[in-house]
């Protein structure tokens, strides 16, 4: 397929501390590589490169701590590479923290108009799609009510309706919806659906795997921090599991 990449990565390497993420002095940012690395350090990726085309649905496999989040948080710019580059060909609407954007001491009609707003959603959009926003996450009894009084299912109802609603041409979700209940988890796969129909692109992390076969064609598959295989969905799986069940 041609013409602009969705998502290009190139030799992405992202570094932590054991307690705190990393930070560097001058004189490590003119050091190489291997003198910058310190007892207490760790990288969550390293010598990470793929691409992602218009439309395409990835699936991003791994057990925990392999850097799966790490990477969504790259993609959506809320973390900085150590190594390499991230470029992203046009918005993305994030769905990797169900606490992200939201103020608990506002109300959830306070947090639409400010989350939505700080997604680029213009006030005029935002007053046309507030009643299907609310209606979307079954909160129509708690409109006036304190975000930080709701609970995980609703605060997740909540976050999806309004990222579902951005047009950005990227999705990103996270596990998240997992926290959510089966009948609503469901209404958020058919929107999904539309989505993609649509032509959204999609990065998709889940450890379900009937999921994963359901929205994704293509997988990555991350083992300490590396991209072990790129390659399609089922391909993915069958090596992730291997590798699980031969531990």
């Amino acid at each position: 397929m041609g013409g602009e990449l969705a998502i290009e990565v190139r030799d992405l390497g992202v570094r932590f501390r054991r307690n705190r993420r990393g930070r560097r002095s001058l004189k490590d940012l003119f050091a190489g590589a291997s003198r910058r690395s310190r007892p207490d350090e760790f990288w969550a990726l390293r010598d990470v490169s793929f691409t992602v085309q218009p439309g395409e649905s990835i699936g991003v496999v791994g057990r925990n701590g392999q850097g799966k989040s790490t990477l969504l948080k790259l993609v959506a710019g809320v973390l900085l590479p150590d190594e390499g580059h991230v470029h992203v060909h046009g918005g993305v609407a994030p769905l990797i923290e169900i606490t992200g954007g939201f103020v608990g001491d506002l109300t959830v009609r306070e947090n639409v108009r400010l989350t939505a707003g700080l997604h680029g959603m213009t006030r005029a959009e935002v007053a046309r799609r507030f009643d299907g926003i609310i209606d979307f996450a079954e909160l129509q009894d708690f409109v006036d009510t304190p975000y930080k009084h709701l609970s995980n299912g609703m605060k997740v109802r909540l976050a999806f309706s309004v990222v579902s609603q951005l047009e950005e041409p990227i999705l990103l979700v996270d596990e998240v919806l997992a926290v959510g209940d089966k009948a609503f988890r469901e209404k958020c796969y058919r929107r999904i659906d539309e989505l993609l129909a649509e032509g959204r692109t999609l990065f998709f992390v889940s450890h379900n795997e009937r999921d994963l076969r359901r929205f994704c064609t293509r997988g990555l598959y991350l083992d300490r921090g590396a991209l072990k295989l790129d390659a399609p969905i089922a391909e993915v799986l069958d090596h992730y599991n291997a590798d699980y069940n031969a531990n």
